[in-house]
């Protein structure tokens, strides 16, 4: 359960810069979901993730996850939270060019120092990139980095999955491919939670809760 508790998020506050990117939001998701957040753009989605994942705090409110609440947990049990709880498949993929697809799954692991090869290798199996495991990431095609960004949100079996407008850079049909391995995820037993202005996924049958954020005005 994915609890948001009248959360607030301004950036440079009591500054000539302040900006609301929040505004006394309330969600709740419940285990197994597939929630959409959706709005134009600069209404907050990305924000709302980054806040989700512990990667930012809420200037007021709470976020709380499988009872945890990470909005106030201090940073290094924040990030030791996220890693056995939450993956995140980036707009960008965020993956590093020069490692191989393989060295690339497996980061999440290193700081806990755990040897996940053959589950990352069953994952590669799964999503039918084994034959590029050797392969450095610069030299992926966009829907090749894509099935390994998810590969690598996946390494550490979290319960929650957070993608941030993940066919932003993908066309249609590796769009509807990512659809399908969205809908692998969840049947796997996992929580995702989208954030997205994509029409393709606002329509997408397989989302259970929608959301709608609005841009905050003055």
């Amino acid at each position: 359960m994915i609890e948001i508790k009248n959360v607030t998020k301004i950036f440079n506050e009591k500054s000539p810069r302040e900006f609301c990117a929040l505004k006394n939001v309330n969600l709740r998701i419940k285990k197994g979901e597939i929630a959409l957040l959706c709005g134009v753009s600069g209404s907050g989605k990305s924000t709302l993730l980054s806040l989700i994942a512990g990667l930012n705090k809420p200037t007021s409110g709470e976020i709380i996850i499988n009872k945890t609440s990470i909005s106030k947990l201090p940073e290094n049990f924040a990030s030791r939270f996220r890693r056995k709880n939450i993956g995140i498949i980036f707009q960008n993929f965020n993956l590093i060019p020069t490692l191989s697809v393989l060295n690339n799954i497996l980061l999440p692991t290193l700081v806990d120092g755990k040897n996940l090869s053959k589950k990352a290798l069953d994952l590669l199996k799964t999503f039918q990139i084994l034959d590029k495991k050797d392969v450095f990431a610069k030299n992926l095609s966009g829907g090749e980095a894509q099935r390994v960004a998810i590969a690598r949100a996946l390494i550490n079996s979290p319960s929650l999955i957070l993608c941030d407008e993940p066919t932003a850079n993908l066309d249609e049909s590796l769009s509807l491919k990512l659809l399908e391995h969205l809908d692998l995820i969840q049947s796997l037993g996992h929580t995702l939670i989208i954030a997205s202005h994509d029409p393709l996924i606002y329509k997408w049958d397989k989302i259970t809760k929608k959301f709608e954020l609005q841009k905050v005005i003055k």
